[in-house]
């Protein structure tokens, strides 16, 4: 769905281990890295989409997370010029994003990319929680940043509690 504005509403999705790493994915065919997300379907709300989301994405299901945290607010980023669809209407013209961070509870060797049989990653690794923020394509950089920081402590608490049980 494209708002007024040009911006397509999206759920962005951060995983973590409770050891202040994160779930990174490699975009299928590509060296570009990313935080699964995706785009909020017409009558679904930001919660429905980030389980659909999660599953078709990378396999997991609901009881396999645990909902940490939410960011308060959208935040959007522009896609490049040279990247928008010229011809799709309405145009859109960047995303706006509801995030989500996440607690893996059930096993990581559930994650799959072939749930829907349309993969977009074909790779993932646990890096560093900050990591990302340098890491990912230069014009979603600033979101990222901002979604980080916004969990940060949240990600604290969530590697201090995982470290003391």
């Amino acid at each position: 769905m494209v708002d007024k504005d040009g911006f397509r509403s999206n759920v962005a999705i951060v995983i973590g281990d409770g050891q202040g790493k994160v779930f990174w994915a490699k975009r299928l065919g590509q060296n570009a890295w990313q935080f699964p997300q995706g785009g909020v379907n017409a009558g679904e709300s930001a919660e429905q989409a980030l389980y659909r989301e999660l599953y078709e994405e990378v396999g997991l299901e609901s009881t396999d997370v645990k909902i940490i945290q939410r960011s308060k607010k959208w935040l959007r980023y522009h896609i490049p010029v040279q990247m928008q669809r010229k011809h799709s209407k309405p145009l859109c013209i960047g995303q706006k994003q509801k995030w989500f961070y996440l607690q893996l509870i059930g096993d990581a060797s559930k994650v799959c990319f072939d749930a829907t049989g349309s993969p977009e990653f074909d790779g993932w690794q646990w890096v560093n929680y900050w990591y990302p923020i340098e890491s990912v394509v230069t014009f979603k950089r600033n979101v990222y940043r901002n979604a980080l920081t916004e969990f940060a402590p949240a990600n604290a608490r969530f590697e201090k509690n995982s470290r003391s049980s």
